[in-house]
């Protein structure tokens, strides 16, 4: 049980007494540094029901909980926040029962309770995964560790986008100018050498369109009368008809990719319970259609095309089926989302992380899923984030000027690996050990720093920022738990029992506050889909530690009671550190 919700039965009594008024809700917050207290309660809200100034009804309340409250020392008011001093004898106590938890903050899932499926990274097989797609795989993975943390099973997926006029636009270049390449005979992954083509047909658009616009054709005849455009359409209506030869280079060239993505997600360290495809799933949903109509849900035009007006929604109409009877996105979209419940039948909700862009898309797409009556629609979140900059600007795919994640995984190892030797504390690692360790600090820059920054924000990725060994970032956390490692191996004494103290310390006090705060940070987490308040938990833990390290002596302390709960309390906050880097994907290293 939390600190408010101990109070809380205290304070509504209290209220009940004092001024014979009900209260439903009692609005807590952190106690500011500068004033002597641990929580603060906010008087302001009571004054829509009791009469008087703030200050004074604080101090009544105050004055109230010390005399029947055991574990309330002191109260102070200023203005109208009452600052309530919590006993020593609390916090030791919190600490004896969560001391030697290992699920300190984890909720187990219960069978009844219904799953969570997320989606995330469905990337197009015409392309390696770029630093859009790196923001997209961590927030995803790292929201559905967070949702299971707090007491969910989840499923995690991803759609790939395995179809369309992009894929055989790199599938005709490698027909054009491939020469029968292969991953194994270029030395490239799958992916990669499949990207290559798909830059290399934008080339030769651009060449063709040139050639017509100086002819004095305009830039959208120019667009459409591309002789390799043509090719490529026509492409898409063969691999539609079902061609062999088409299907065949088809197979092939995503198999190539999807080999290249396995090896980046193992990297990059996040995984799928299940994959869907787009050529699978692109006929889903038509029946639905057929099922919309009968309930009015739906309407058609004369020209046999579907639609759905959502006008009194404040959205707009909505066409979920083309008149030539052809599914667009959003009717995949719909079926895609079915198809999820029937081969999951515990799914109670999903969440789909993709970029702002597709605001719109999924506001319509969960709007027509409760129309049409699912009751698991109620429960359908878009996790919308923003673009990922460069200081050196925008990426565009079909230029070549992506960050390709691999090279910027490799790029943060590479930096990780120069810090550490400047800062010379690796004596006694052999290279494999050194290896490790500079991509656990790589991977870790990397996460901590797109993860610390709000999902819907958008955000500029600075790699040498992300490495720094000081500040807001992964290496900074990280040096903190190997600092505690080291502590813990040199304990060496009964470190498993001490005896409750007469008094803690200010800085362990404070340390304790931070530690209780971890299962209402999760719960937060995963109720608003942000890793970034793990993060930031995380470090304002390590801060608050730091504090504590530098203030008190640990190993030297004379008294062993003393000695023994600052082990502890040092141990438990490496335990904390891990268990929340482990929710935001990132490793934690023994020895730094």
């Amino acid at each position: 049980m939390s600190l408010q919700e101990i109070l809380i039965p205290s304070i509504t009594k209290a209220v009940q007494e004092l001024f014979d008024v009900s209260i439903d809700k009692i609005e807590f917050q952190a106690t500011r540094k500068d004033f002597e207290g641990d929580i603060t309660m906010v008087i302001f809200p009571l004054l829509k029901v009791i009469k008087g100034n703030p200050a004074d009804i604080g101090t009544k309340i105050g004055t109230y909980l010390v005399k029947n409250v055991d574990l309330v020392e002191k109260c102070n008011v200023v203005a109208g926040f009452l600052n309530i001093l919590i006993s020593d004898a609390y916090y030791v106590n919190f600490f004896s029962k969560i001391a030697t938890d290992t699920t300190f903050g984890f909720v187990t899932p219960s069978e009844n309770e219904s799953a969570m499926m997320v989606e995330y990274s469905s990337p197009n097989t015409n392309k390696p995964l770029h630093l859009g797609h790196v923001r997209n795989v961590l927030l995803g993975y790292s929201v559905a560790k967070i949702i299971k943390a707090s007491g969910k099973k989840v499923y995690k997926t991803q759609i790939i986008n395995d179809r369309g006029i992009h894929i055989c636009k790199s599938m005709l270049a490698w027909k054009k100018l491939g020469n029968g390449q292969t991953p194994q005979s270029t030395g490239l992954k799958g992916d990669k050498l499949v990207g290559n083509f798909y830059v290399e047909f934008d080339k030769m658009y651009k060449a063709e369109m040139a050639t017509i616009l100086a002819q004095g054709k305009t830039e959208d005849e120019a667009k459409k009368q591309a002789p390799i455009i043509i090719e490529a359409q026509q492409m898409l209506l063969d691999w539609e008809a079902g061609k062999p030869e088409v299907i065949e280079l088809w197979k092939t060239m995503n198999h190539w990719v999807y080999d290249g993505f396995e090896q980046t997600y193992k990297t990059i360290g996040v995984d799928f319970d299940k994959n869907y495809y787009e050529s699978n799933t692109y006929l889903l949903g038509k029946e639905v259609v057929q099922l919309g109509l009968e309930k009015g849900v739906f309407e058609k035009d004369p020209d046999g095309s579907v639609w759905i007006d959502l006008t009194p929604e404040g959205l707009d109409r909505k066409i979920v089926l083309r008149s030539d009877g052809t599914a667009v996105y959003m009717t995949q979209d719909i079926g895609t989302a079915i198809q999820r419940v029937k081969d999951f039948p515990d799914i109670g909700g999903m969440v789909y992380t993709v970029g702002n862009e597709q605001d719109y898309h999924f506001k319509v797409l969960f709007l027509i899923l409760k129309k049409l009556g699912f009751d698991w629609a109620k429960n359908l979140f878009h996790l919308s984030y923003g673009m990922v900059e460069l200081p050196s600007g925008k990426m565009k795919s079909r230029e070549g000027t992506v960050v390709d994640a691999d090279d910027l995984m490799q790029e943060m190892t590479t930096t990780a690996q120069t810090i550490s030797e400047e800062l010379g504390k690796l004596d006694g690692y052999s290279d494999a050990e050194k290896a490790k360790l500079y991509t656990t600090i790589g991977l870790g820059a990397l996460k901590y720093y797109m993860l610390k920054v709000d999902p819907k924000k958008q955000m500029m990725f600075n790699p040498e920022e992300s490495v720094d060994f000081a500040g807001n970032t992964g290496p900074f956390i990280q040096y903190t738990y190997a600092r505690i490692q080291s502590i813990l191996r040199k304990a060496n004494f009964d470190t498993t029992q001490f005896n409750s103290l007469p008094s803690l310390h200010p800085k362990e006090k404070e340390l304790l506050k931070q530690i209780e705060l971890f299962p209402e940070v999760i719960q937060n987490a995963a109720h608003n889909h942000s890793p970034a308040l793990i993060a930031n938990y995380t470090y304002d833990l390590v801060k608050e530690y730091n504090s504590f390290y530098q203030t008190v002596s640990i190993l030297g302390e004379d008294d062993l009671n003393k000695k023994v709960l600052r082990v502890q309390l040092s141990k438990k906050v490496a335990d904390i550190i891990k268990a929340a880097f482990d929710m935001l994907g990132i490793e934690v290293p023994e020895r730094m």
